[in-house]
């Protein structure tokens, strides 16, 4: 009979998501010391290295990242396996992990957890807020939340509110004071608040359309952001302009605490999607999410 490895293949992966020994220890209730000697031991076993330890962080060889590949669609199945083993059927249960971009966080994801834990209180939400692109198997999600056009084929995509709109906005004092601009081109005469991508680093460059082709600016100011409701609270502190998705705003527009301007350059554009790999049965959890985040989005309409 061959040696189990799970609980080593289970630490592993743990270990090259979080890039940290530390966080995985923790995750097991384990000691770093005790998880890094059950690396040691299956790396012995394997005879081959599977890590790169320094002083400041882990990383994975390139074995170690071809057997990560191999080994996390598995150790999704055995979840999955085990979760609705614990559900007894169809009562969703376990821990949903869920990727979700920084600007969808105050609108559409924090108003509706409390109210999903409390209808699935068997289920476990794991959020964790990027706004790159990632691979939900290789990296162990059951889904993620992204704009239309930055889903992969290959995935099973629904809609979450249909088309979207841009805005950009500032309070009616700001505006007052430093005039309404009539083209993109007059932003240069303007306070902008930048945001920064959390993921790359680059700015954002603010996207406009002209007869159904977008373009793009640069666009100066005096701060710059990498999270969406920063600039938001900057924009109703009169600091400038910002350029966000409608939804995150609504709420000030409706009160008159800010204004939009530009509006015939910022046409409606496909909207946000949850994806998941494709499957041939859905795990209840991930059904009961889905539904959940439907049946929120059709009451705001």
């Amino acid at each position: 009979m061959r040696d189990d490895h799970s609980p080593a293949l289970r630490a592993f992966h743990l270990i090259a998501r979080y890039g940290s020994f530390t966080r995985a220890a923790a995750d097991m209730e384990v000691t770093a010391s005790a998880l890094s000697q059950t690396m040691r031991q299956l790396e012995q076993r394997l005879g081959v290295r599977l890590l790169q330890r320094t002083t400041r962080k882990v990383g994975l060889t390139e074995a170690g990242r071809q057997f990560l590949q191999r080994i996390t669609p598995a150790l999704a199945a055995i979840d999955d396996a085990l979760d609705e083993l614990r559900q007894h059927g169809d009562r969703p249960a376990g821990t949903l992990r869920v990727t979700v971009p920084e600007i969808v966080l105050d609108w559409l994801v924090a108003p509706m957890q409390a109210d999903f834990l409390r209808r699935w209180p068997d289920v476990t939400l794991d959020i964790d807020v990027t706004g790159g692109l990632v691979d939900l198997v290789a990296d162990g999600y059951d889904c993620g939340i992204r704009l239309g056009e930055r889903v992969a084929r290959d995935m099973v995509a629904v809609p979450l509110g249909g088309k979207l709109r841009s805005i950009v906005a500032a309070t009616p004092a700001y505006l007052d004071r430093h005039g309404r601009p009539q083209h993109p081109r007059d932003l240069q005469n303007h306070a902008c608040i930048r945001n920064r991508y959390v993921s790359s680093g680059a700015i954002y460059r603010w996207e406009f359309a002209q007869r159904g082709r977008w373009f793009d600016i640069e666009v100066g100011g005096p701060l710059i952001v990498n999270d969406p409701s920063l600039a938001i609270r900057a924009a109703l502190d009169g600091l400038g302009l910002t350029h966000t998705v409608e939804p995150a705003v609504r709420e000030h527009l409706t009160a008159g605490r800010l204004e939009t301007v530009l509006d015939t350059w910022l046409p409606p554009y496909d909207g946000f999607y949850l994806y998941y790999p494709s499957r041939f049965q859905v795990p209840p959890k991930l059904r009961a999410f889905i539904d959940f985040l439907r049946e929120r989005m059709a009451a705001q309409r």
